[in-house]
């Protein structure tokens, strides 16, 4: 097996993913991913594809993500996991698929509109 190259997106995060075969190493921004995922659920949120296809200890992952905060990096990477076990073995699609972690989530920040204090946000309005 080569290795295989994913992009995942949340927010304003970008992880991409190299996933190959191996004994189950996950390396985020040259750091192991407990070093740098400091919380149980953001762990998680990154091992829930491989736990739900059986694939812990066999794939060697490698990510390099940017941009956003912890937690939309969490979810970008494990967006691109996906997308990577899908493409290693179709047959992880229909076990991933109901749980809902191959639809990216669109959800953005909405922007800042001028004149007022933030997205939906006014100026304190002063009757006198």
């Amino acid at each position: 097996m080569d290795t295989i190259h994913k992009i995942g997106r949340r927010k304003t995060a970008v992880a991409r993913v190299y996933l190959s075969e191996g004994k189950g190493e996950i390396t985020v921004n040259k750091k192991p991913y407990d070093a740098y995922f400091t919380t149980e659920s953001l762990k998680y949120k990154v091992l829930q594809p491989l736990s739900l296809t059986d694939n812990v200890s066999s794939f060697d992952i490698t990510a390099k993500v940017f941009g956003g905060g912890i937690t939309g990096q969490a979810e970008a990477i494990r967006l691109a996991i996906t997308r990577a076990l899908v493409a290693a073995d179709e047959e992880n699609k229909s076990i991933l698929k109901p749980e809902g972690l191959l639809t990216r989530d669109p959800r953005m920040v909405e922007r800042k509109k001028f004149g007022q204090k933030k997205a939906r946000k006014k100026f304190q309005f002063s009757k006198r």
